[in-house]
Formats: C-alpha cells, sequence, structure tokens
C-alpha cells in the first residue's frame, strides 16, 4: 500500500524516460501549454451552458506531468497571455494580456496554477493509478479552481450579487462531467502504459 511518504513516477517520466529531461521537459511544457491554448477556444454544447475542457486539460496535465512540470506548463501559459497572446477564452475579444488576467475571470486562471500543483502532487502519492482516487483528486483540483475563481469574481464585481450564480452554479454539470471522465481515462492509460512494459503496478487501486 502506498503512504504519504512514498512517491510515484508520473505518467509523463513511465511514458518518456529519457537522459535529455530538461529538453523533453521544454517540448512538454510547449506542448502542454498550446493544447490549453486550444482547449480554451473550443466550446462543446453542454446544459445548460456550453463548456470548454480548459479544466479537464489543466488538470490532466497537473496528473501526467507531476507538480513542479505540471506548474511550470500552466505557468508558461499564463505568460503567453500575459504578454499578449490571445490563448484565454474570450481573447482578443475581451481584451488580452494583463488587463484580461486582472478581469473578472482572473481567479479561476490563478486557480489553475493551485490545482495543477495540487493534483500533480497527488499524482506523485499514486492517486492516478486508480478510478477512486483519481475522482478524488480531480474534485479536489476542481474545487481549488472554483474557489479562487469565485472569490476573486466577487471581489471584482461585489458580493451583493448572486456570484455564485455567475461563476458556479452554472458550470457544475460540465465540471462533473470533466471530473468523471478523467476518472476514466487516466487509470486506463496506466493500465495500458503498464500492460506495454509488463510491469504493473501492484499498488493500482480501483
Amino acid at each position: 500500500m502506498s503512504t504519504i511518504n512514498d512517491t510515484h513516477p508520473t505518467l509523463v517520466n513511465s511514458i518518456w524516460s529519457t537522459d535529455q529531461t530538461l529538453v523533453r521537459n521544454v517540448l512538454l511544457a510547449i506542448a502542454g501549454s498550446i493544447a490549453l491554448w486550444i482547449s480554451a477556444k473550443i466550446q462543446v454544447p453542454f446544459y445548460p451552458v456550453p463548456m470548454t475542457m480548459q479544466t479537464f486539460v489543466v488538470l490532466v496535465i497537473g496528473m501526467s506531468f507531476g507538480w513542479r512540470l505540471g506548474g511550470a506548463t500552466v505557468l508558461l501559459y499564463l505568460a503567453e497571455g500575459a504578454f499578449g497572446l490571445p490563448v484565454f477564452a474570450g481573447t482578443p475579444e475581451k481584451g488580452v494580456g494583463l488587463a484580461y488576467m486582472a478581469g473578472p475571470t482572473g481567479g479561476y486562471l490563478v486557480g489553475f496554477v493551485v490545482a495543477t500543483a495540487l493534483v500533480g502532487w497527488l499524482a506523485e502519492k499514486g492517486w492516478d493509478r486508480g478510478i477512486l482516487t483519481t475522482l478524488a483528486a480531480m474534485v479536489l483540483g476542481t474545487a481549488t479552481i472554483f474557489a479562487f475563481g469565485v472569490f476573486w469574481l466577487g471581489s471584482i464585481i461585489g458580493w451583493e450579487k448572486p456570484v455564485l450564480e455567475f461563476g458556479f452554479y452554472p458550470f457544475l454539470p460540465g465540471a462533473a462531467f470533466k471530473i468523471a471522465l478523467a476518472a476514466a481515462v487516466l487509470p486506463i492509460t496506466w493500465k495500458l502504459v503498464n500492460k506495454s512494459s509488463k510491469t504493473p503496478d501492484a499498488d493500482a487501486n480501483l
């Protein structure tokens, strides 16, 4: 059984092990930032509001890359946005750069970094191996994003307004869907990796 002090290899380290770690990490961070960019721009029809897959990508990057590389990837994405690239949802129509990041949705962006580090740390403790632990990690990561986003939104527009109706309730069904999807995808991916390497993870818990 895993303990809190155990450290497990990340999914990326298990799939792509190399001595050229710096080169690999730079390439992965760039690829991850591009995936975040794309996920922010694609809207999927859903009830009650359309959703993007960005929070899914954020948390999967965290759990696949680990907290250091995952956090660095999201920070790279935010740096691209800060320098004026239209990488965020609603850009350039709703502004770009630091002005956009300081707006009503800025808290969710901050939450991306914290949530990525959190789920990445949990993944390094083996939480990405089984359905239940992945589900729990994704719930915690999603809750972190919402906590930062709602607090920031309330600070911007004022708490006398229905902040939860603007920044939380409409997005819950989509968040639940993405959490369930991640809880299925990551353990399945681990099973495929372990099968291909013929070294099943004894700590996997379903």
